[in-house]
């Protein structure tokens, strides 16, 4: 399984950004796809998850309303559309996929089995 996540930048608050992770090496239909940000000196954190099959999506507190998760599954691809940045957004995002779980979505870190190289987020105020 690869994983290849882009779209990063520097932003200022209030800007938007798209970010995209192309999935490649196996089916995905049925998993769940997830992103994760880590700002320095953090730990991992959960930010937003798709279940491949379905699109059923499930998002932490604190981007619920301003960030959307999506699919395009021709292009084996998951977006994740972040507008109204924050300057606490800063991190580097990470996406990931869970390949074990085959209903609901889990938030760990450790739930998922691959993850991609992670692309920065910068948003200044």
């Amino acid at each position: 399984v690869q994983l290849q996540a882009s779209g990063g930048g520097l932003v200022q608050a209030g800007d938007s950004l798209r970010l995209s992770c192309v999935a490649s090496g196996r089916t995905f239909s049925g998993y769940v796809m997830g992103w994760f940000r880590q700002a320095p000196g953090k730990g991992r954190d959960f930010v937003a998850a798709i279940r491949w099959s379905g699109g059923s999506t499930y998002y932490r507190d604190s981007v619920k309303g301003r960030f959307t998760i999506s699919l395009d599954n021709a292009k084996n691809t998951v977006y994740l559309q972040m507008n109204s940045l924050k300057p606490e957004d800063t991190a580097v995002y990470y996406c990931a996929v869970d390949l074990t779980t085959t209903t609901g979505i889990y938030t760990r870190p450790n739930r998922y089995d691959s993850w991609g190289q992670g692309t920065q987020v910068t948003v200044s105020s």
